[in-house]
């Protein structure tokens, strides 16, 4: 009997274990992929070209594409099992896909996509949330949830996905990895399921910032050109008030960055809110919506408001029929929002095209062939797996406030990974104008290292609350000097400089700036002195050479002129000043 006891605690034993074995083997499976992958499969690429013949440019690299994009033989999953069921497979391939393949990549499989690539959580219940590699115990971002994942685990070189309002660029954020938002049009959308006709364009992931711009290069078929440096980083202040951690954590990364690479010059501020309020007069005959009970004007929100306005029309447009013949089960988010979109009117919708181009134009004008806009990505750290948080309404006003300004403008941008905050992960965003895709993956290759670089420089530094302040005041005085310039109030711009010197004198901006409002009363000697210190700061700071060129001249000292204006123009070939100024010197006085 003792013998029969023994030997059946033995088996359960075994059993135990074998059950605990196979749970770990079945955990394992799942993790393997981190839940990113809804079909796996091989789509190999051409043999390569003969020599000399260079080889495919996107040789050796692998990646996925979000389960929106067709592909000959596969049904295309739209994130719902009732849409897989109703639909035949693809006849043919997506252009975008056959465009990386034909480059030289292969295709490992397809991606989990929120149902109808329509939330931005990431979470599906049909085919499980994947697994946020960088935040496991928070949601991944979407719609090209599975996408992101991926590229995190490194399981793909790069992946492909769908933006309409944020679905690139919110898993990027949240999965702490690079996702570039194309310019809208600039890529064929043929073989891509539609979400907002209006809204919707191509975007990709990669952790790696040289394969971002070979994919950006074969997708946009771009000519050969020169890279250009940015002349301006205008850093937009009232949307990195939006954010839920400390502004200057993420601020003082690109300005470091900035400062290292172009030189102080080139950084500015702008409060985007008074900038649109100007320039897209539109936006004021849009519905605006009360938030707890009072009607609150906001551009920027109103933005969100007119991005989710035509997403919604859109979505409905395209999909209604199949909706209401399949009757699928839908997600509490696309069911809410079906059901509380308002009667539309061809005026709504007139509307908003006008109010797409005026703001177009705006952005357009703000940055012009070579300015980049600075915005954060998303407002929040990525919100925990399940959380109320996702469907609160300042949640989603803050971050589709963020996201509908390239969404509606069309423009391209890419969010880039700047560290950690309490184990989530940060970033940032960079835009550039409508059509301006190679300019901006240029850039991001040339700053990704600096910028990752000072993102572990602050993470080590803890910075005192007074010395943020004083920055912060500074940049404030500044502000207040330069719309004192713009009013030709030369005194009282040159008091708030000074002030801005006080509370942070190593800003060779303020003492260059300060010598221009020298320079304009006249006062040539002081403008010289502001201008040396400002050189001795930032020796590439180009306006302080011409300034102190100008004040040389007025003093008699033409020769040292001619070398400030000819040093402006070693730094800023394209600088007519410096050239004019130069040539009409030496003509002079040579």
């Amino acid at each position: 009997m003792a013998s029969q006891s023994a030997n059946l605690w033995v088996l359960l034993g075994l059993g135990i274990a074998g059950i605990v074995l196979m749970t770990r083997k079945l955990k394992r499976a799942v993790r393997e992929d981190f839940g990113a992958f809804v079909h796996k499969l091989h789509l190999l690429p051409p043999p390569q070209p003969a020599p000399p013949k260079a080889p495919h440019p996107l040789t050796g690299l692998s990646f996925a594409v979000s389960d929106v994009f067709d592909i000959e033989g596969h049904v295309t999953g739209f994130g719902h099992p009732d849409w897989e069921k109703t639909h035949e497979a693809a006849a043919r391939t997506s252009t975008v896909v056959s465009t990386l393949v034909e480059g030289g990549a292969t295709c490992v499989g397809k991606t989990v996509v929120d149902e109808m690539a329509f939330s931005i959580s990431g979470e599906n219940k049909h085919y499980g949330t994947p697994t946020n590699p960088a935040a496991t115990a928070r949601v991944p971002g979407g719609s090209s949830s599975g996408a992101a994942v991926a590229v995190a685990a490194n399981l793909v070189d790069f992946s492909i996905g769908i933006d309409t309002i944020g679905g690139v660029r919110v898993p990027a954020g949240y999965c702490g990895v690079i996702g570039f938002r194309s310019s809208h049009g600039t890529i064929s959308n043929m073989g891509v399921l539609p979400v907002s006709t209006s809204l919707d364009t191509v975007g990709w992931f990669a952790k790696d910032p040289s394969i971002l711009r070979r994919v950006g290069h074969v997708l946009l078929q771009v000519p050969f050109a020169v890279q250009r440096n940015p002349r301006q980083m205008i850093i937009a202040d009232d949307c990195f008030q939006l954010l839920k951690i400390s502004v200057d954590r993420v601020v003082q990364v690109v300005v470091k960055a900035t400062e290292k690479l172009y030189g102080r010059q080139i950084l500015k501020h702008e409060n985007l809110e008074s900038y649109f309020n100007s320039k897209v007069p539109s936006l004021k005959a849009f519905p605006a919506k009360k938030t707890n009970g009072e009607l609150k004007r906001s551009s920027i929100r109103d933005l969100a408001e007119v991005a989710m306005f035509v997403q919604r029309h859109e979505f409905i447009t395209n999909h209604e029929e199949w909706i209401h013949s399949a009757n699928p089960i839908l997600d509490a988010v696309i069911s809410k929002q079906l059901h509380n979109m308002p009667q539309t009117t061809e005026v709504d919708i007139e509307n908003c095209r006008v109010i797409r181009n005026e703001l177009r134009s705006a952005i357009n004008s703000l940055l012009k062939d070579d300015g980049i806009l600075v915005i954060p990505t998303v407002a929040d750290p990525p919100p925990k797996l399940g959380g109320k948080e996702l469907q609160s309404e300042d949640y989603q006003s803050r971050v589709f406030s963020l996201l509908s300004i390239s969404s509606v403008s069309g423009c391209c941008q890419v969010s880039l990974p700047v560290g950690f905050h309490e184990k989530c992960p940060l970033s940032v965003s960079l835009i550039a104008r409508n059509g301006g895709d190679r300019f901006l993956l240029d850039t991001v290759n040339a700053m990704y290292a600096t910028l990752q670089e000072q993102a572990d420089i602050a993470s080590k530094s803890k910075p005192t609350k007074n010395a943020v302040t004083r920055e912060n005041s500074a940049e404030i005085a500044k502000e207040k000097g330069n719309q004192a310039f713009k009013e030709k109030q030369w005194q009282k711009a040159i008091s708030f400089y000074t002030e801005a010197i006080k509370l942070s004198g190593n800003n060779a901006t303020y003492y260059s700036n300060r010598a221009a409002a020298y320079l304009e009363l006249g006062s040539y000697l002081q403008a010289e002195a502001d201008s040396t210190k400002a050189i001795s700061l930032d020796k590439k700071n180009v306006k302080a050479y011409l300034r102190r060129g100008t004040a040389r001249e007025m003093l008699g000292y033409y020769q040292d002129a001619i070398e400030d204006f000819s040093y402006a123009l070693v730094l800023e070939p394209t600088n007519k000043r410096a050239s004019l100024s130069a040539e009409r010197l030496r003509k002079l006085f040579l």
